[in-house]
């Protein structure tokens, strides 16, 4: 790591307790497009959830019916059997509606998974190298699941319990007005008060949220690095660290559940209270002669049935307020712009036209750098002090862009967050040009910008000026996807994708037969990798790789930019974690593939670019010599040096 012993200002530890970052709520106008996706399947719900208690409704006034003939001395037994059909009528359509409840929740949270997948498969880099992994993963995992109890905890019953509890109320109040009074007044004020916890409810379940989400991260860091804890002896110290998130989620549980401790009773208290008082004032006006006993038994079966959709309402309000705290992480994503949002829209697309002729001019050179200078966007490499430990980001930043970011998170570190200022220059004023079918190096030190150079071809990020082209064209003004077609890009630590050596060689080109695959895979040596599993192609690479060496999933990797064969091969250290043999063999295989195409590449092995058609010397982001390995050594003092120690690093 760069020397960091004298910053400006102090170095501040990040919070890992800090309260709830203020991830923004939802709005039910926001929540209705997940709800009501499936209108019609909606509609029929809400229809046999208003037909049930229609059929709830007539058992009181049947009821009541029944008790009058039976004190007239006038039993008659059809309305027994009225009475036992609606109930089961109605039972049959509460399970009916519960079902078909579960069916469309079920299908809200696939489709919110579906939306939420999409997008995060589709965000620029920097937001993946300014976000948590375990974060996004907890977003579309339980986030996603919280949207489910908005029906199913009782919002479209709730709309249809509406007509049950309207149809209570009007009966109530026509069977004796005094005892509905009483009720009611008990009823309004338990709902002020579940109204106003419902909002403390909705901001401690998006706090209890995003520590869930943290605590995936956490889970999802330290199992990605078993082996290297193992070997650290560092379980008990990333256990510790697992705890103290998994602990913050359980304090922020504990808020929720101490307001839901308050909401349940007073919803209880509400039943309760009105009961007691029903029976108590109801009791005196029936001795008194002012009301029957008919009407007493109606009145306390409607205010059951009022109870009941008021209950439903209580635990609506609640699930939404919970589901309104998920939604605002989900949307937050959502909101966020596709990789694409940016590109230039005054010009129209380019259409390249395959591996003779990349671009539209024939007579340009395949890539040129022209003036180009970046810096990673400031969300980037602040989120090492934000989202983790330095140490976890930093590693991050060393895999997927290179050391040059890790040098620009470890500046802007040292700033305190509130100082309006921009992160350092990666690359600055960077000039050369790769010509069709000719190898061009980038050497320089570590941290010189080199992987940064890579990732803007691959238009992971953007030039924050000067401009990059591809066959006389700014990368900006052809498509991403037709443009990346023509790349093949071997990262420095390229990941193994959990699945077959088949799944992994065939993401470039799933068209490729099985004789082309084997015949690439003993092109760079693989072949014992076949031949020591009777599954062949389908042997299993197990999670991130782990079943090959690190070796055979460089060269697994550089296999499947080879099958794909692109007109130009981007290579980082693509032969870093191999021997003396396996490099042989991969460099001849390269030079196999590279004829007629371009090639850019990084290595720190002299003996991997001390052959190219020309070598771009990189120095704290800036070109400090071009030409062949003869000339630079005559030319540039940095090449001299580094061609001493026969390592280019």
């Amino acid at each position: 790591m760069s020397d960091t012993s004298t910053p400006t200002k102090p170095r501040r530890k990040p919070d890992r307790e800090q309260p709830h970052s203020g991830t923004p709520r939802a709005s039910l106008k926001q929540l209705w497009p997940y709800l009501f996706e499936d209108k019609k399947m909606m509609a029929v719900i809400i229809v046999i959830s208003i037909v049930g208690s229609a059929f709830d409704l007539a058992q009181p006034i049947l009821m009541g019916l029944l008790i009058q003939r039976v004190e007239a001395g006038e039993f008659t037994s059809w309305i027994v059997w009225v009475l036992i059909a609606v109930v089961l009528v109605a039972a049959l359509l509460s399970g009916l509606q519960h079902f078909l409840l579960q069916r469309t929740g079920e299908r809200i949270v696939l489709n919110a998974r579906r939306h939420l997948v999409r997008k995060i498969l589709r965000l620029p880099i920097a937001e993946f190298d300014a976000r948590r992994t375990g974060d996004l993963v907890s977003r579309v995992g339980s986030d996603t699941t919280l949207l489910r109890a908005v029906l199913t905890q009782g919002l479209i019953e709730a709309i249809g319990g509406t007509l049950t509890f309207v149809g209570a109320v009007i009966a109530m109040l026509l069977l004796d007005w005094v005892l509905f009074l009483i009720t009611i007044s008990c009823i309004v004020v338990s709902l002020v008060i579940v109204v106003f916890l419902a909002r403390k409810v909705a901001t401690a379940s998006a706090a209890a949220q995003e520590k869930v989400g943290e605590l995936t991260a956490s889970v999802e860091r330290a199992i990605s690095a078993m082996r290297t804890l193992r070997a650290s002896v560092a379980t008990e110290r990333e256990e510790a660290r697992v705890m103290e998130d998994a602990e913050g989620a359980y304090r922020r549980g504990l808020d929720i559940a101490a307001i839901s401790a308050v909401m349940v009773p007073v919803s209880m208290l509400a039943l309760q209270l009105s009961l007691v008082a029903v029976l108590g004032v109801g009791g005196v006006r029936v001795a008194a002669g002012e009301t029957s006993i008919a009407s007493l038994i109606s009145f306390i079966m409607f205010l059951f049935m009022m109870i009941a959709p008021l209950g439903l309402m209580f635990g609506a309000v609640s699930a939404v307020a919970s589901a309104l705290g998920a939604l605002g992480r989900i949307e937050e994503i959502r909101a966020l712009p596709d990789e694409d949002a940016d590109d230039r829209s005054d010009a129209p697309l380019v259409t390249l036209q395959g591996p003779a002729n990349v671009g539209a001019q024939p007579s340009a050179p395949a890539l040129e750098f022209d003036a180009v200078s970046f810096r990673y966007p400031d969300n980037v490499v602040r989120a090492a002090r934000a989202k983790a430990d330095a140490s976890g980001r930093f590693d991050r930043f060393v895999t997927q862009t290179g050391r040059a970011a890790r040098k620009a998170a470890e500046e802007l570190l040292t700033i305190d967050e509130s100082d309006a200022v921009e992160s350092p220059l990666v690359l600055d004023d960077v000039s050369f040009t790769v010509p069709r079918g000719h190898k061009v190096a980038l050497v320089g030190p570590s941290g010189a910008g080199k992987s940064t150079t890579l990732a803007l071809i691959e238009r992971f990020y953007d030039p924050s000026s000067g401009v990059i082209r591809m066959g006389g064209v700014d990368l900006r003004a052809i498509d991403r996807s037709e443009m990346r077609a023509q790349l093949g890009y071997v990262q420095q630590n390229s990941p193994t994708l959990a699945g077959t050596i088949r799944d992994n060689l065939l993401l470039g080109r799933p068209d490729a037969s099985d004789e082309e695959c084997v015949e690439v895979l003993r092109d760079v040596n693989l072949g014992d990798v076949l031949d020591r599993s009777p599954d062949g192609l389908d042997a299993q690479v197990g999670e991130a790789g782990v079943r090959l060496s690190g070796g055979e999933q460089q060269r697994l990797a550089i296999a499947r930019t080879l099958l794909a064969a692109p007109p130009i091969l981007l290579m980082d250290e693509s032969t870093s974690a191999l021997d003396g043999r396996n490099e042989a063999l991969i460099r001849d295989a390269l030079d196999r593939a590279a004829e007629g195409r371009s090639m850019v590449m990084i290595a720190h092995r002299l003996s991997t670019v001390v052959d190219a058609d020309e070598l771009v010397v990189l120095d704290h982001g800036r070109v400090v010599g071009r030409g062949t390995h003869e000339e630079l050594i005559e030319t540039t003092p940095l090449y001299r040096r580094l061609a001493q120690h026969q390592l280019l690093a």
